[in-house]
């Protein structure tokens, strides 16, 4: 029982990756708070859960309501004094192409899982702090981090939680806050009708719900982006390159097409441990090539 004794909530868990995400976590110990739009869905897993012998409570409401996610977070302290665990999984789809898609289509999927999990990590963010320890896990998405046809709003929603991710894991590091992004593929109701009977059967909810484990264990990582499906799991990294320093000459953008595959080259790329890097990185390059930040002035 590596979760004893600790709290869950989990979004969008009435049914699908969120339901299988759920039983999983209470299969390990943890005591659950089953959060979903549908407050039926939400009560049926609850009792699942129940009904195993494990402890859950459940919540109706929707991730984008802030007085219903701060609704959620008091109960689970009301219950049990604390929140140890945030999965943040709920999610909706409006699948166009971008010439088809409306602001509104845009803005839906936007507001549901970007919006959903900037609400739902604020409310438990100081109850994190305060007891010293937390675990968030946000759900990326193949189609945020590589794009795919017809998911533009999904997409833009899906990669903007890695950069959530990576600036709350900063924040929340001296809080004993760590967080991290799970990237799945999985047959949900979200997924009906897009792929085969057999990869729906090879793709189901719970070959992706062990991979959690890691992330919210005692010892788990802080900012990694774990890419799981069909029980198959992989490490997605964001990289820099080393490239090249061009200098701002006249002709730069002229060197820049020219050593184009030079400043590409991945080899030695790295994972930089925060943002700044790329500004630290690209000073040292000036200097080390005789630029001074009074010549650059002048220029």
């Amino acid at each position: 029982m590596i979760l004893e004794g600790r709290v869950a909530i989990v979004t969008g868990a009435g049914g699908g990756l969120g339901r299988s995400h759920a039983l999983f976590l209470a299969r390990h110990g943890a005591r659950i708070v089953v959060n979903d739009l549908a407050a039926e869905a939400a009560n049926a897993v609850a009792e699942e859960i129940r009904a195993s012998g494990r402890e859950a409570i459940w919540f109706g409401g929707s991730v984008t309501d802030e007085a219903a996610v701060n609704a959620v977070v008091k109960q689970a302290m009301a219950a049990w004094g604390r929140v140890d665990i945030l999965i943040n999984n709920a999610g909706i789809l409006r699948d166009k192409s971008f010439a088809k898609m409306t602001i509104d289509d845009f803005r839906a999927v936007l507001d549901v899982h970007l919006m959903g999990s900037v609400i739902f990590s604020k409310a438990v963010w100081p109850v994190m702090r305060e007891q010293a320890y937390g675990r968030i896990v946000m759900t990326t998405s193949s189609s945020g981090l590589y794009g795919n046809f017809g998911q533009a709003n999904y997409g833009a929603a899906k990669m903007a939680l890695v950069g959530l991710m990576q600036t709350l894991a900063i924040e929340g590091a001296k809080y004993g806050i760590r967080v991290n992004c799970l990237a799945p593929t999985a047959a949900t109701q979200m997924t009906a009708g897009i792929l085969s009977e057999e990869s729906l059967t090879l793709l189901a909810p719970e070959r992706v719900s062990p991979g959690l484990l890691k992330l919210v264990a005692e010892d788990a990582p802080t900012r990694a982006i774990l890419c799981a499906g069909a029980g198959h799991f992989a490490r997605a990294n964001v990289t820099l390159t080393e490239g090249l320093f061009i200098g701002s000459e006249d002709d730069a953008g002229e060197k820049v097409m020219r050593e184009w595959n030079a400043i590409c080259d991945r080899a030695g790329e790295i994972v930089p441990d925060y943002g700044f890097t790329q500004a630290e990185r690209e000073t040292a390059s000036a200097a080390e090539n005789g630029t001074s930040p009074t010549a650059v002035a002048a220029q």
